[in-house]
């Protein structure tokens, strides 16, 4: 069983949704990505997502768009994201997911790539610009090498891509639960909830929900739609990023300790 199942299958014994934010590596610096890592993981995190800043970040909002430009120009690059990961996931509980574009995998090469990310404790691995015909390359040697590939359902996927997807990903399923880009709105759409049904019975796989959850209740309505994750990213990347980094840190655990607590209360 890989990290990322393993956690999903305590979670589910517990009756307990998944708690996963997303941060972007380097923004404002390795450093401090670092401790928010560690900061995270102490404060309720189950799975942490974290991306790896892109020239060209066709899925996210401009929230997360500003953040991996601002990594971006203080040199971040994969080779120092995957060292400062390697000294930092040994102490993690949470498993670390990796949230990248496919353009930089091929241009590395996919056997070394996922060597490398391996060899830096990555549990996950989510390209959200893979279409499923195009995953089969990457699934299998992910798959031998104990890094779950999740892939993505948007709500304008068919019934049969829908089954085709929830078959092929690993560790969970990644439902997108708005058309477009990542960013905070004011609600969730509520065929969200149809969505989910949709996938449930199709698959007993995880399903985490992403795209657009950026306040408490928010969360908690996911989970009582039968969601398995909320995925939670420019909220973070907003509050990391606002006053210094110590008050960024700081922010951060504190919303993920209230998004955790949300998740955990049943009302």
């Amino acid at each position: 069983m890989t990290a990322i199942s393993d956690r999903f299958e305590i979670l589910k014994r517990n009756q307990e949704c998944a708690l996963i934010p997303f941060i972007t590596a380097g923004d404002p610096d390795l450093a401090t990505t670092a401790s928010a890592l560690q900061i995270l993981d102490r404060s309720g995190a189950d799975i942490i997502e974290l991306g790896v800043p892109y020239s060209d970040p066709l899925a996210d909002g401009p929230v997360i768009q500003a953040a991996a430009t601002r990594a971006l120009q203080k040199g971040t690059k994969l080779e120092g994201v995957l060292e400062m990961l390697q000294g930092i996931t040994p102490s993690l509980q949470a498993p670390i997911s990796l949230f990248t574009y496919y353009n930089p995998i091929l241009h590395r090469g996919i056997e070394k790539f996922l060597q490398q990310i391996a060899a830096a404790g990555v549990a996950g691995l989510v390209v959200p610009d893979l279409p499923l015909e195009e995953a089969a390359g990457l699934l299998k040697p992910a798959g031998e090498m104990g890094i779950d590939l999740t892939l993505l359902v948007a709500p304008t996927s068919s019934s049969d891509r829908i089954e085709a997807i929830a078959r092929a990903s690993q560790g969970f399923i990644y439902l997108v639960s708005v058309t477009g880009v990542t960013g905070m709105r004011s609600q969730i759409e509520v065929r969200v909830s149809d969505l989910l049904q949709q996938i449930r019975n199709v698959t007993d796989k995880p399903i985490g929900v992403g795209f657009g959850i950026s306040q408490v209740e928010q969360a908690r309505q996911v989970r009582d739609w039968g969601a398995d994750a909320a995925i939670v990213g420019s909220a973070f990347v907003k509050r990391l990023a606002e006053g210094t980094p110590e008050e960024g840190l700081q922010a951060i655990g504190q919303f993920c300790q209230s998004l955790k607590s949300a998740l955990r209360t049943k009302e």
